[in-house]
């Protein structure tokens, strides 16, 4: 028959095996209502797109035959520009007012961009090239990108092919992305919420709640028969 000094000394053991983890589940949770979800992503940092206006109709994109996934009209900053997506991954933009392709995304394009919609009060520190083989980890997304990072630490990326904006990346979100990796347990992609270590650790915590479950009646009856 177990014991009582036998089950107090298995929740013990399991405690210590889960007090940490614990602590840092309570930490981060706190940490991720703190504050709204709408401030830590930068919600209001981006004005709306604009609307696509032109002249006259436009003209389709001079790809010579060339099979398309997808072909659609947007507004950039330059002006409104074609889409076109290639079955092979590859993203071109073209002018609809003459049909023509246009260059690729500049640094100095992608500045333009996230200038023409900030609503902040802060300024343009740097503008730096991603490859989609070893995204950030605070993007995490296979793109090619221009990072343009604010002075007050919010980073903007601007897809390299499309000259989308495609994530805002507040010093909060980073922060609140870190809580995230401790309460999943998973510092290293910060997406695999059912790893194995995670699991481990809640059947522990779970194992430790019921073992005091069953001594604090243990505990209560000894309390009265020593009364």
């Amino acid at each position: 028959m177990v014991t009582r000094a036998q089950f107090r000394r298995w929740h013990i053991w399991t405690g210590w095996l889960v007090g940490i983890p614990i602590l840092l589940w309570v930490i981060s949770g706190l940490v991720m209502v703190w504050k709204p979800i709408e401030e830590v992503r930068g919600s209001d940092l981006l004005r709306p797109s604009p609307e696509v206006r032109l002249p006259g109709p436009p003209i389709p994109p001079n790809v010579a035959g060339v099979p398309l996934k997808s072909l659609t009209l947007e507004p950039r900053a330059a002006g409104p520009r074609w889409v076109i997506k290639l079955p092979g991954g590859m993203t071109r933009l073209a002018d609809p007012l003459t049909g023509l392709l246009v260059p690729p995304i500049s640094a100095a394009d992608a500045r333009g961009e996230v200038e023409a919609r900030y609503t902040g009060a802060s300024t343009v520190r740097s503008v730096a090239r991603t490859a989609a083989d070893d995204p950030p980890l605070d993007l995490r997304r296979p793109v090619s990108t221009w990072r343009v990072s604010m002075n007050d630490g919010t980073r903007f990326y601007v897809d390299a092919g499309s000259g989308e904006i495609i994530a805002t990346r507040t010093r909060w979100w980073r922060f609140y992305d870190l809580m995230w990796g401790f309460h999943i347990m998973d510092l290293k992609t910060r997406e695999d919420t059912h790893n194995p270590l995670i699991i481990g650790l809640g059947i522990a915590a779970l194992a430790m709640s019921v073992l005091g479950a069953i001594l604090l009646p243990k505990a209560l009856k000894r309390k009265r028969n020593s009364g």
